[in-house]
C-alpha cells in the first residue's frame, strides 16, 4: 500500500505520522510545494515583533529529520498540479507522476490577491509561511518603513498590527466587514477598536480595500481574503461543501473512496449547530490530520467535530472565543440569551485584575451555545472550560455547578465564568 500526502505542514504531517505509527509497512510520501515543512505559522507575527528571536525556532521538523525519524519520504518544492483518481496518481509541476493507493489532501489556505489591485507590489506581504516572514523581516530591516497597513482584522491581522507597532511603525487596520476576529459580536468589535486605539493603532471597519495605493503605507500586510485551497481537489471531482471547503465525512474521507482531506482545506462539523463549518485553526488541522492518517492506514476512526475555540492576544490582553455569538446563534435557529459580567480574575488581596466573560445560551433548551473571555491572565483556561461544556452539550444549569479550582493567587471563590452562568440563569428563568 502506498499513501501520498499533499501538504507538509500541520494536517499533512499529522496524517503521515499517524499512518506510520499504525502501519510500519506502509509506503508514505509527502509532497510539499513550499521550501519548509512542519513549522508554527501561529508564531510568525511574534517573530516579526521580536518576541521570537530566530525564525528557525518556529521549525518543528525539517524534511530530513522527519524522514529519518518517521521513515516517511518528504519532498519540498514538489507542487502537485493535478489528481487523477481513476489512475490513482498525482501529477507534479515538473511533469512527474506519483502513484498512490490512498491519498490525503492537506492543501491549507491562501490569500486571495486577485481582488486587490497592487497586491503583488514588493512592499505587500501575506503572513502565512516562513518565507513570508523572512521577506517581511528583511524588508523592515533594510527599508525601515515608518507607516504600515494591515488588511483584515482577524487573528493574523491583529497579531501583525501589534508586531508592526512593536517595530515603531504607525499602523492602520482596515477591515471590510463590521466585525473583528470573524465574530458577530458588537461588544467584542468595540472592545478591539478601543484596545487598538489605546496603543495608537488606527482601525477602520466597513473599509474594503481594492487598491493598495489607496492606503499610502510603506508596508502592507495582507491578512484578509483567506480561502481554502480546493481547486486541485475540485478539478479531480472531489465535492466542495457549502462553506467553500472540501466536504468530508467524520472519517475525513471525501466522496472519492480512499481520498481524504484534512486541515484548513476541509470542513468539519460544528458540534453546536450540527452543520459543516470552516474555521481554519492549527489545533483543528492537527486533529483532523491524525484521523485522516489513521483511516488511510486502514483504521476506522472518526473526528467528532469542533466548537470553534480560539485565543488571540490583542496588544497585551487575551481574547478567547468559543461556540456561537448571539447573532450567529439566532441565524442558526436558536433563541439566544446573553449575559456579560466583569469580575476580578483572583482574590482582591492578590491584586485581582478585571476579566470579562460573556455567555450565550438557548432560551428554549437552556443549552450553552458560546462564550467570550477577555483578560490579562487565565483566559485560555476559562475559555477551555466553556469549550468543554459546549462539547459535552451542557445546559447553563449544569455549567453553573461545575467544581472549579480555587486558591487566592489563581482564582476567586466564584470564578468569573460561574458568575456569568449565574447571571445567565436569572435571564433564562
Amino acid at each position: 500500500m502506498r499513501l501520498v500526502v499533499i501538504g507538509g505542514v500541520a494536517a499533512g504531517l499529522s496524517a503521515a505520522a499517524q499512518a506510520r505509527r499504525l502501519d510500519s509497512n506502509l509506503e508514505i510520501e509527502v509532497l510539499e510545494q513550499g521550501s519548509d515543512i512542519s513549522y508554527s505559522a501561529c508564531g510568525l507575527s511574534y517573530f516579526i515583533g521580536g518576541e521570537v528571536r530566530r525564525i528557525d525556532d518556529l521549525v518543528v521538523n525539517t524534511a530530513e529529520k522527519f524522514e529519518r525519524e518517521r521513515d516517511v519520504r518528504v519532498r519540498t518544492r514538489a507542487r502537485v498540479t493535478a489528481i487523477s483518481h481513476p489512475r490513482r496518481e498525482v501529477s507534479l509541476e515538473n511533469g512527474e507522476r506519483v502513484r498512490y493507493d490512498k491519498l490525503v489532501i492537506a492543501t491549507g489556505t491562501s490569500v486571495n490577491r486577485q481582488s486587490i489591485r497592487g497586491a503583488d507590489l514588493p512592499h505587500v506581504f501575506p503572513l502565512q509561511t516562513l518565507d513570508d516572514a523572512r521577506r517581511l523581516s528583511e524588508f523592515l530591516k533594510q527599508r525601515r518603513p515608518r507607516t504600515g497597513a494591515i488588511i483584515g482584522a482577524g487573528y493574523i491581522g491583529l497579531e501583525a498590527a501589534e508586531a508592526l507597532r512593536a517595530n515603531g511603525l504607525r499602523v492602520g487596520v482596515y477591515e471590510a466587514s463590521s466585525t473583528a476576529l470573524h465574530r458577530e459580536d458588537e461588544f467584542l468589535t468595540e472592545w478591539v477598536r478601543k484596545q487598538l486605539e489605546r496603543f495608537r493603532i488606527r482601525v477602520e471597519f466597513r473599509r474594503p480595500v481594492d487598491d493598495i495605493a489607496a492606503l499610502e503605507s510603506e508596508v502592507v500586510v495582507l491578512a484578509a481574503g483567506m480561502r481554502p485551497n480546493v481547486e486541485l481537489a475540485a478539478a479531480a471531482g472531489i465535492e466542495v461543501g457549502r462553506t467553500g471547503a472540501i466536504r468530508v465525512s467524520d472519517q475525513m474521507e471525501t466522496n472519492l473512496s480512499g481520498v481524504y482531506a484534512a486541515g484548513d482545506c476541509a470542513e468539519p462539523i460544528h458540534r453546536v449547530t450540527g452543520r459543516p463549518a470552516w474555521i481554519p485553526l492549527g489545533t483543528t488541522a492537527n486533529k483532523m490530520g491524525r484521523v485522516a492518517g489513521a483511516n488511510a492506514a486502514g483504521k476506522r476512526e472518526r473526528f467528532p467535530g469542533i466548537v470553534g475555540t480560539s485565543i488571540v492576544r490583542v496588544c497585551g490582553i487575551g481574547v478567547g472565543t468559543t461556540g456561537l455569538p448571539a447573532a450567529q446563534a439566532k441565524r442558526e435557529g436558536f433563541s439566544p440569551v446573553v449575559a456579560r459580567i466583569e469580575n476580578a480574575d483572583r482574590a482582591a488581596y492578590f491584586r485581582g485584575r478585571p476579566t470579562t466573560v460573556e455567555l450565550v445560551a438557548d432560551r428554549q433548551s437552556g443549552r450553552l451555545l458560546g462564550g467570550l473571555v477577555i483578560g490579562e491572565e487565565g483566559v485560555a483556561g476559562r475559555t477551555n472550560v466553556i469549550a468543554a461544556a459546549l462539547t459535552s452539550g451542557m445546559t447553563v444549569e449544569e455549567f453553573e455547578q461545575l467544581d472549579l479550582a480555587y486558591a487566592p493567587p489563581y482564582a476567586p471563590v466564584w470564578d468569573p465564568v460561574l458568575i456569568a452562568a449565574q447571571q445567565l440563569l436569572k435571564l433564562l428563568r
